[in-house]
């Protein structure tokens, strides 16, 4: 019998797929800069590096399997019970595994759109529905809408929160309705990838969230404020039914041992690192100003980013920026999202919108 090839799942080519930021193209003329991935630009510390060089010395064994020095670290940390913690290959892979331990086929995965985009994709893999609510005019989540999407099939619903690409965050009055209203049969997931850059005052108390509510997961990551984007480890904070199926969910061995001892030096270095995410905010904000005092829409942003609506126009300065050695992160006829980065990368991406709006209709 002859066949075209093996017989593959036919539903994955219609998966979108994950657009990671990409390295502007090299050049000779003038210094390029990468603020396409919400990356911390910042080398690790010195007694972070000091950490990695001393794991190194034993890559040729397989990493503790429990992660046991640093589960015991992020429990401490926050107070809460060891078992109602769990570890994953970053957020990225632990959407995954909130999903697959959660749904199937014919179940529904609600999120807010635009957010995240690893939410549709793993959505898809997993053979369910994703049920997309269209952020309101000020890009924060419409709670509503999304109380009144829920079905029977509902298993599952992220508020991400800061919200990536627009950088918004939730009302925490508004989210402890929310939570309060929605089934307690439904998980929800507060990812929270880029709350160390939200002010104190402003942040929703999660950990609390989680305790009252079993059905709450909060969702953080060692990758944007704590710098270790290249070794991949993030975790989630839940209570112990949601947590087991977690861990029965993730792959083994999956973080490794230079990533566990990085992320417990960073645990011990936070004082100094949260020094490192007062500077980025403060740019973040000095950008945000320029960018509005130029004449550019813009919502405040909560995270190591900021996000213009540009709509038909963002061609037009994404071209511009590109031209000027600076990759960052288009959506196609919706806008840019821009990783604030080293002072010089910011100071030329001021200068670069700067000349866009004086030359171009950008701005009308």
């Amino acid at each position: 019998m002859i066949t075209d090839g093996p017989r593959l799942r036919p539903d994955l080519a219609a998966l979108p797929s994950y657009k990671a930021g990409q390295r502007p193209a090299p050049r000779t003329d003038i210094t390029t800069y990468k603020i396409s991935s919400n990356e911390s630009h910042f080398a690790p510390l010195d007694s972070v590096q000091a950490a990695i060089i001393a794991a190194a010395t034993e890559i040729n064994r397989y990493p503790d399997p429990f992660s046991t020095e640093l589960v015991a670290a992020i429990a401490h940390h926050f107070g809460v019970p060891a078992e109602h913690i769990s570890l994953g290959t970053g957020s990225v892979a632990l959407c995954g595994q909130i999903i697959q331990s959660a749904a199937g086929p014919g179940d529904k995965i609600m999120y807010a759109w635009r957010s995240f985009e690893s939410y549709p994709i793993w959505t898809g893999i997993a053979g369910a529905q994703s049920i997309q609510i269209p952020l309101k005019p000020d890009e924060t989540h419409d709670l509503d809408a999304m109380l009144h999407a829920i079905t029977p099939e509902t298993r599952v619903i992220f508020v991400c929160s800061p919200n990536n690409p627009t950088g918004q965050i939730v009302d925490p009055g508004e989210l402890e309705d929310f939570i309060a209203s929605v089934p307690s049969e439904i998980v929800i997931v507060l990812d929270e990838a880029y709350i160390e850059y939200v002010p104190e005052e402003k942040r929703s108390d999660s950990i609390r969230l989680y305790r009252e509510n079993s059905n709450v997961v909060v969702l953080r990551t060692f990758s944007k404020a704590y710098g270790l984007a290249g070794l991949r480890v993030g975790f989630t904070i839940s209570q112990e039914p949601i947590t087991n199926a977690l861990r029965k969910t993730a792959l083994p061995f999956g973080v490794s041992s230079i990533a566990q001892a990085a992320a417990i030096a960073s645990i011990n270095a936070e004082s100094e690192l949260f020094e490192r995410v007062a500077s980025v905010t403060a740019e973040r904000n000095r950008v945000s100003s320029e960018l509005i005092e130029m004449g550019y829409q813009l919502n405040p942003s909560f995270a190591n980013f900021v996000w213009l609506r540009l709509g038909l126009r963002t061609d037009v300065l994404h071209q511009a920026l590109e031209q000027a050695g600076l990759s960052v992160r288009p959506f196609p006829e919706e806008g840019l999202r821009i990783s604030i980065g080293e002072r010089e990368a910011n100071n030329r991406f001021i200068e670069v919108a700067r000349q866009v709006s004086i030359e171009s209709d950008v701005l009308r």
